[in-house]
């Protein structure tokens, strides 16, 4: 398969009325996964965390984005690096917690938390060797209404500039005062993209797919606003006081922000819904709830749960029907509707656009 070719056959200039989806090998071919790798989730800002989970000194936690292992730790200031020892490449730091110290559990080699090497036990008599030159490789790290991002492009623009209006977006959701309350995550047999792409197809599947949270929302009213690199659906609760008895508030708000994090918020309640590619076919989907303190019990939390996982199970099974679809040779392209389905054109668009790109560059 010809990559260039591949990425050029999607037309990014086309109107959502005339637009069509990406091919399928956008979604089934391992040469187009690589090279999402090194644009999409190299060149963008990516969330990996709350800074709740950074805000003593020592604390840390680890992701892996773009196939780079990674390790986020509050030193003096927040600070993110390559979670890959200079000695002979082991990952330093595993899981989350609280350490003085970045320890290598392979040699021994340790590192201060701003990521200057401490030590190099049983190492002398290496020469032109100078334990200043082997920190660890920083990343870039920001902090945007309460979420941590990391940027593995060293020449993209700042956290700000990049979020541009998107942060008044979350902002105005007033999410900062909630608490982390469960992690879910789950590993999908579809691309990463197949996720993204029901989350963004403007509720079209709810009526048919969600038949109890089509009863929770007012499906008539859902709207979308579209920003550079974000979308919002939004509509109003149902006033059906049975059919939410887990959702609270006169308004569902569902917002993404390119290329992979998903808020699902209603008054209080707030789950984020983070997908990362596995391989072309495999995905991982990482499922956090938060809740205002105070206002609800756990059997409200552990209901409010249970309903989401229904929701997932749904969303799970469609979207393992398109992957095969995308991967029969009965498909190609689709189209979009007019309608319902302008988020879904921008994210290819924005898509195509890093895709471009990297091709350029390559």
């Amino acid at each position: 398969m010809n990559v260039d070719e591949e990425v050029k056959r999607y037309d990014g200039a086309a109107t959502l009325e005339r637009a069509e989806t990406p091919p399928s090998s956008w979604y089934t071919h391992p040469l187009l996964a690589k090279l999402e790798e090194r644009s999409v989730f190299s060149n963008n800002w990516i969330i990996v965390g709350r800074a709740e989970q950074v805000h003593k000194e020592g604390q840390y936690f680890t992701v892996e984005i773009a196939g780079e292992p990674i390790v986020v730790v509050m030193s003096d200031e927040l600070r993110a690096f390559y979670n890959v020892c200079r000695h002979h490449a082991s990952a330093v730091m595993v899981g989350e917690g609280s350490a003085s110290a970045l320890h290598c559990p392979y040699h021994g080699w340790t590192y201060n938390l701003d990521g200057s090497l401490r030590s190099t036990p049983q190492f002398k008599g290496a020469e032109a060797f100078k334990i200043d030159d082997y920190g660890l490789k920083s990343i870039r790290v920001e902090i945007a209404s309460g979420f941590v991002f990391v940027c593995l492009d060293e020449t993209a623009a700042d956290l700000p500039t990049y979020l541009g209006e998107f942060t008044k977006e979350l902002d105005e959701c007033d999410m900062s005062g909630l608490e982390f309350y469960h992690r879910t995550v789950y590993e999908l047999e579809c691309n990463w993209k197949v996720f993204v792409d029901n989350y963004l197809d403007g509720g079209y599947h709810v009526p048919i797919l969600h038949k109890a949270l089509n009863s929770a929302i007012d499906y008539r009213g859902y709207k979308l606003r579209m920003g550079d690199r974000y979308v919002t659906q939004f509509c109003e609760m149902s006033n059906d006081v049975a059919s939410n008895e887990t959702r609270r508030g006169a308004m569902a708000n569902y917002i993404w922000l390119y290329p992979n994090a998903m808020f699902n918020f209603y008054d209080d309640i707030l789950d984020i819904n983070i997908v990362l590619p596995i391989s072309e076919t495999r995905c991982q989907v990482i499922f956090e709830f938060y809740f205002a303190p105070g206002k609800f019990d756990d059997d409200f939390k552990q209901q409010s749960i249970l309903v989401s996982d229904e929701i997932q199970a749904e969303d799970q099974m469609i979207c393992l029907s398109v992957q095969k679809g995308l991967q029969s040779k009965a498909y190609d392209v689709g189209r979009l509707s007019p309608e319902k389905e302008a988020g879904e054109h921008l994210f290819h668009r924005l898509l195509h656009r890093d895709l471009v790109n990297a091709v350029a560059e390559s």
